[in-house]
């Protein structure tokens, strides 16, 4: 019987290995993990700054790898603001998820009027200090530094180029999880206008990239996503 898929979107300057501290605790799924051009296995390829472009792009690889089963999304940051691109995409063909899981992230239309992408070399340092997960050697090596800076500004611009990008909602499910300490923490609930079905929300200790640690509770509540659907949706004809 083949396994249910969980495809797993990153966050700004992340990659597929994003995600490796979950997949030991997520056996049960086909664990797959998608990354935008210019890093990883795709280091070689032109970023991509624009939301559509980049929507389209993971869209494309979850096309390419569905086989019939169901299936989940999740994403964390940026990631999120894709699965709820890439999942009104794949409703269009008739391939909802059974569920999408979106965290650190407030959802589309919460103005934040910072433009990371815009910002000279100290102020980007600063900023990224302030979100964290970016290693403090790394932040203190200008040569590695050099490296990161046009990924992650490449990232940054295709979710803070439009203020108010317009999304349509879904009729997928969605779950919602941020971090206590994050800045738009009490706005989580604005992810309940992006979908005609459930919404539920949780919120866990911690700054932005509170999932590193939280990882069996943030398996757990993909398994139960997938449990609850699953159940209440028939068989593919």
């Amino acid at each position: 019987m083949k396994k249910p898929q969980l495809y797993l979107l990153h966050f700004a300057g992340g990659s597929i290995y994003s995600f490796e501290f979950l997949k030991p605790y997520l056996p049960e799924f086909e664990f797959i993990p998608l990354e935008l051009p210019g890093r990883g296995k795709r280091i070689r390829e032109n970023f991509i700054r624009d939301l559509d472009l980049a929507a389209m792009d993971i869209y494309r690889q979850v096309e390419k790898n569905l086989k019939g089963q169901r299936f989940l999304l999740y994403g964390h940051s940026m990631g999120s603001t894709l699965a709820l691109k890439v999942a009104g995409l794949l409703e269009k063909r008739k391939a909802s998820p059974l569920s999408i899981i979106v965290s650190g992230n407030a959802g589309p239309g919460v103005y934040d009027p910072k433009k990371r992408y815009l910002m000279d070399n100290t102020a980007f340092k600063a900023e990224l200090r302030l979100i964290g997960g970016m290693p403090e050697e790394v932040l203190q090596n200008e040569e590695l530094l050099d490296f990161f800076e046009p990924l992650l500004k490449a990232d940054f611009e295709i979710v803070e180029k439009e203020a108010f990008p317009i999304i349509p909602p879904i009729t997928a499910p969605i779950y919602a999880i941020m971090g206590t300490e994050e800045e738009h923490t009490s706005q989580i609930e604005n992810w309940s206008n992006y979908t005609s079905s459930d919404f539920e929300y949780e919120l866990l200790e911690g700054n932005h990239f509170f999932i590193y640690k939280y990882p069996a509770q943030l398996a757990d509540i993909i398994k139960s996503r997938y449990e609850k659907y699953i159940a209440l949706t028939p068989p593919a004809q």
